[in-house]
């Protein structure tokens, strides 16, 4: 991001975002490609917005039986608090993170994404 200090752009680092490793399918994670994509955004802006729609709902019906195998090691940044918020929510409920983020995906909002140049924002 950028910061307008003194008159002038000054490039920084967004401090409010964390990196993360997980196992995520990798049929739904080529999925997710696809539609940031075709949607000019970021993976894990997509996987931002789903998660924040379970959050708000707090309520999720996973059933563990039905996990994938084809889970594969994914790394990528996320907000803070967001992620906080995700590990006490998974906890909560018995369940892996993981588990939480492959369910989000079908509550993403396209409409509501960040799309591909927030991170190239002026604040």
């Amino acid at each position: 991001m950028w910061k307008l200090i003194d008159g002038r752009l000054v490039h920084t680092t967004d401090d409010t975002r964390v990196k993360f490793r997980t196992n995520i399918s990798e049929s739904i994670l080529q999925s997710l490609k696809t539609l940031a994509k075709v949607n000019g955004t970021h993976v894990n802006y997509l996987l931002e917005n789903g998660l924040k729609e379970v959050l708000a709902s707090e309520v999720i019906f996973y059933n563990k039986d039905t996990r994938p195998k084809d889970r594969i090691q994914y790394k990528t940044t996320y907000d803070q608090e967001l992620l906080a918020s995700v590990k006490e929510f998974a906890k909560q409920h018995d369940l892996y993170i993981n588990d939480v983020i492959e369910y989000s995906v079908q509550f993403i909002d396209i409409e509501n994404i960040k799309r591909t140049n927030y991170r190239y924002r002026v604040e």
